[in-house]
């Protein structure tokens, strides 16, 4: 048999290899890359809020074992130390702008009673106004509160 007789088609060429949809080897790279983003951030911020608040408790006990610094210098810096702490895991904007009997409320949130906005706790707002420096006691309890809140910041509340 001759070639020209032979019921042959011509040479048949695959059509260009299409860029969409992507092979399920590249979603699989996707889907890879997206988790271990979400899971680096999510990472980062537990991170990150356990060790400001380890930091928070140790510069809490170091404000407690200092002798040298006065009652009303302590109440300072418990102040601060919580106004830092709260700044630091939750939005700037939910716990920066909050003075007076609101920032009481919003640490009452965290434990359970109103012990800052009702008890002891009322020094870190009035203290400022008062004629006479917290007694010992007044810092040892206001102190053993500030340790309460800062062990309710550990799990967080949802």
């Amino acid at each position: 048999m001759e070639a020209q007789q032979l019921p042959l088609k011509d040479i048949h060429i695959p059509d260009a290899i299409i860029w969409w949809p992507p092979a399920i080897g590249w979603w699989l790279v996707a889907l890879l890359v997206i988790l271990l983003i979400a899971g680096g951030i999510w990472f980062y911020k537990r991170l990150t809020r356990k060790t400001a608040i380890k930091t928070a408790k140790k510069l809490l006990l170091s404000i407690k074992q200092n002798t040298e610094i006065k009652n009303q210098q302590k109440l300072v810096e418990l102040s601060k130390l919580l106004r830092r702490v709260a700044v630091s895991n939750l939005p700037r904007s939910r716990a920066a702008g909050l003075t007076g009997q609101d920032w009481l409320l919003f640490l009452d949130s965290s434990v359970k009673g109103t012990p800052f906005s009702e008890g002891i706790g009322q020094l870190l707002a009035n203290a400022p106004y008062r004629n006479t420096s917290p007694s010992d006691g007044e810092i040892s309890q206001l102190l053993s509160l500030c340790q309460d809140w800062l062990n309710a910041q550990v799990t967080p509340k949802k």
